[in-house]
């Protein structure tokens, strides 16, 4: 069994009340680490830290170019370690390892991506301000200062480099809290930052509950900026609590994102996608294709190639290379999944597919849910409205490319989408009517450090990732240069002070 401690001012501390916290493997209930349970007076020391190692500490201070190049030996530090950290998540979160792989190569590649935007000038000229020889403008981007990260339990790693990247490459301070339900892979992280020297105080990572832990980081008064993903529950929470002291947020919620499949799609294509979309990682990912919308003309066809497949998918142990689907990360969200299938089932919808927990014993002690299907689906119903966060996939049929819209749109959420067409032109008009932060056509789940991720209405505030994510973790100045330089030539001067 695997033991960590609290990353608090470069340091590995027990937590002050000495608690500790149970990390278990949701395939077979083992424990797979006992982990330092942080409580509200280690966040204090953590954010103290952070505080001091911002206002006089080395990170703010270093070159672009000494962040980059710390950034850097995070990355290839990652790669070096690949191997423990797929076999450490897999056991941790119940990703299979497929996923796992893919998860730590795009951890690696994710942070390297970052340590170039650390090398990046932000600074800027403020055109058509001024006028030769009057003034220069100029519009700096500085660190916002210490950043409150709090982040989900579906993708452990990549999670906590997509917040710490952007953070500190734009020079920032930071205090992550991991989730409490997958811990082991931040704190790796951890020992990592120790390894390249990262300065003290620029990191710290405390795993511990909501409650305690992430209420403190969102109020403390010495944070400056928070930036949680999770549900949009918690978010709406978070949002209350930052504007005690109008902190800035940037917040990646929920979603119910809606696939809509036009009736020239290539189906063998759009079949494989949909069930990419809701299925992958047994539907724990906030941008899943939960709502498929079908045009009557080809539903049946579509249906019955769908369940076939569907029912071929394999639950099994994650660490089998055969497996398809794990189990999900816990008890709570199994039975909540299952809350989900009844109500469906209770409001007229029809589970065409799956709809329980496997009968395999083999399989017993693990979390699982079937992955489900429901037809018969009206977009008002609980499932069809509700993020489910589990694989359970809403069928809703429609008639013409303006219905499906309309029910598309008709959510509190605005995160993800996707369309399926051979008609690219008819697919980007569906994909520029779709109120959403990401649409893909012809294809789901690809996102790139590289490009703004984040939604519309309740799904969200601010973006992630690529130039605009970056900015998110910066305070905006202008500064202007005088150029005139005589008291002479100061005119507007003398409307209060005459020469």
């Amino acid at each position: 069994m695997l033991h960590y401690q609290l990353f608090i001012n470069g340091e590995f501390v027990d937590s002050v009340s000495g608690q500790t916290s149970d990390s278990i493997n949701p395939f077979n209930q083992e424990v797979v680490a006992k982990v330092s349970r942080a409580n509200a007076e280690d966040a204090r020391l953590a954010i103290a830290a952070a505080r001091k190692a911002f206002d006089g500490g080395a990170w703010p201070r270093m070159t672009r170019e000494e962040r980059s190049s710390m950034l850097k030996a995070i990355s290839d530090k990652i790669n070096e370690k690949q191997k423990d950290l797929v076999a450490l998540e897999v056991i941790d979160s119940g990703s299979t390892v497929r996923k796992a792989k893919e998860d730590i190569y795009l951890s690696a590649r994710n942070m390297h991506s970052f340590s170039k935007m650390a090398a990046m000038d932000l600074t800027e000229n403020i055109e058509g301000l001024s006028k030769p020889g009057f003034s220069q403008n100029l519009l700096v981007r500085e660190p916002v200062g210490v950043v409150g990260a709090i982040i989900p339990w579906n993708f452990p790693l990549k999670m906590a480099v997509w917040k710490l990247g952007p953070a500190l490459a734009a020079g920032n301070t930071v205090v992550l809290k991991p989730s409490e339900l997958t811990p082991c892979t931040a704190m790796e992280l951890a020992k990592i930052l120790t390894e390249v020297g990262i300065p003290k105080g620029a990191v710290n990572i405390i795993p511990g509950f909501g409650e305690d832990v992430g209420e403190e980081i969102v109020k403390n008064p010495m944070v400056d900026k928070i930036s949680f993903t999770g549900s949009t529950a918690v978010g709406r929470k978070v949002m209350v609590f930052a504007s005690q002291h109008l902190k800035k947020v940037t917040l990646e919620c929920g979603g119910k994102s809606a696939n809509i499949v036009l009736d020239d799609a290539d189906l063998s294509l759009a079949v494989d996608g949909a069930l990419y979309a809701i299925f992958y990682h047994q539907g724990q990912c906030c941008e899943a294709g939960t709502r498929l919308f079908l045009p009557k003309k080809i539903h049946d066809e579509f249906m019955e190639r769908l369940i076939a497949k569907t029912r071929k998918l394999k639950l099994g142990d994650p660490r089998d290379t055969s497996t398809d689907l794990g189990p999900v990360i816990s008890k709570r969200q199994q039975e909540r999944i299952l809350g989900y299938i009844a109500k469906g089932k209770e409001q007229g919808a029809n589970a065409v597919v799956g709809g329980g927990t496997p009968s395999d014993p083999t399989l017993s002690k693990g979390f699982f849910v079937e992955p489900t299907v429901f037809t018969n689906v009206k977009n008002s119903m609980t499932i069809a409205q509700e993020e489910i966060f589990g694989p359970v996939l809403s069928v809703i049929s429609y008639d013409t490319d303006d219905q499906a819209i309309e029910m598309a749109n008709d959510s509190i959420y605005g995160l993800g989408g996707g369309v399926w067409s051979k008609d690219k032109e008819r697919a980007m008009n569906v994909a520029q009517r779709l109120r959403a932060g990401t649409v893909w056509i012809n294809e789901w789940h690809l996102i790139s450090e590289k490009a703004p991720f984040g939604g519309y209405k309740q799904s969200g505030i601010g973006r992630e990732f690529g130039l605009d994510g970056l900015k998110e973790y910066t305070e905006t100045k202008h500064v202007h240069i005088d150029e005139v330089g005589s008291r002479e030539k100061k005119f507007w001067y003398d409307t209060v002070v005459p020469k």
